[in-house]
């Protein structure tokens, strides 16, 4: 049995650490000012993307500390290491968030029932600083987009952006017009982006937590590209899952032709490697060859693989 790591899985872990700190800076700077802009102008809309901020702020956070704790090494309590640390941070700030949206519409409700002023120049001088520096965030960090953390946190970002450009427009037309209205209004979009938002970070933690098979992985098709490999009869206990949003993982029982040498075998299990790694992106992969004799129940496959296409 193998148990293996593959060389481009590793994380780029100097290349984007001053990025992200600037951007947490810069970011919970913005926070900060549209609190204290909100509460000013009394708009519900900015406090709405005050929150939309905090999203940004705990992404960004998490892609820093992803990025900081993969240079620890595993131990011998944690021999994953501390990968789904951020999964469980992400999850119960999600749960958070959708408790947060749930408020933000109620109190929409209320203040769409019953107006209240709203101080549009501060709400429009407040949003249009969002805007610029959320811009900048974004754009010092598309360097760094291969990294699957930083590129979602890039996308936090610039999605405040757009909803802060909403506010400038909510802001505009109650000086223009006078209609408060929007304000509630463009706080329920924030808060349903938001709530969409969470519920998708929700349902993908839980899908890591369970141990189901990647979203961009096709079981099905990873039996049949292993089945391929010369010297390969048969495979059955194939397990797919995921460490954290970006690490996948792989076991496999394979049996081969008759008893194989070692070199051989080594063959059989670098070829594995390779298809898990090149074809599917699964770096950690461990696999048991094991001699038509060894018992084994094949039928566990062919059950999997039925399963996998009802669904």
């Amino acid at each position: 049995m193998q148990h293996h790591h593959a060389p481009g899985e590793a994380h780029h872990v100097h290349i984007a650490e001053d990025k992200l700190k600037q951007a947490l800076t810069l970011a919970f700077l913005v926070l900060l000012a549209e609190i204290a802009g909100g509460l000013w102008a009394n708009s519900l809309a900015l406090l709405s993307d005050a929150v939309h901020m905090l999203t940004d702020v705990f992404s960004l956070f998490l892609a820093w500390w992803a990025v900081r704790k993969a240079q620890s090494p595993p131990t011998g309590s944690m021999t994953f290491g501390y990968h789904r640390t951020a999964i469980l941070a992400a999850l119960f700030n999600a749960l958070t968030l959708i408790v947060i949206a749930v408020v933000i519409g109620t109190e929409a409700y209320r203040r769409f029932t019953h107006p209240e002023p709203v101080n549009s120049a501060v709400l429009l001088a407040t949003a249009a600083v969002g805007v610029v520096i959320n811009l900048y965030i974004g754009w010092g960090m598309r360097g760094a987009s291969h990294n699957l953390n930083i590129r979602s946190a890039m996308l936090h970002v610039l999605g405040d952006a757009a909803a802060s450009a909403g506010v400038i427009v909510g802001a505009l037309i109650i000086m223009q017009t006078g209609w408060l209205a929007v304000d509630p209004i463009i706080s329920v979009l924030i808060a349903l982006t938001v709530a969409v938002g969470a519920w998708r970070v929700t349902r993908d933690a839980c899908l890591v937590l369970m141990e189901a098979t990647p979203p961009s992985v096709e079981f099905s098709q990873v039996a049949g590209a292993i089945r391929e490999i010369p010297g390969i009869r048969s495979l059955h206990d194939l397990h797919i899952w995921s460490l954290s949003s970006n690490r996948h993982a792989m076991s496999v029982h394979l049996v081969v032709d008759g008893c194989l040498t070692v070199a051989e075998t080594q063959r059989i299990i670098q070829e594995v490697e390779a298809v898990a790694a090149g074809r599917f992106g699964i770096g950690h992969v461990t696999v048991q060859v094991e001699c038509p004799e060894s018992p084994h129940d094949e039928e566990d496959m062919f059950a999997l693989d039925r399963e996998w296409h009802r669904h």
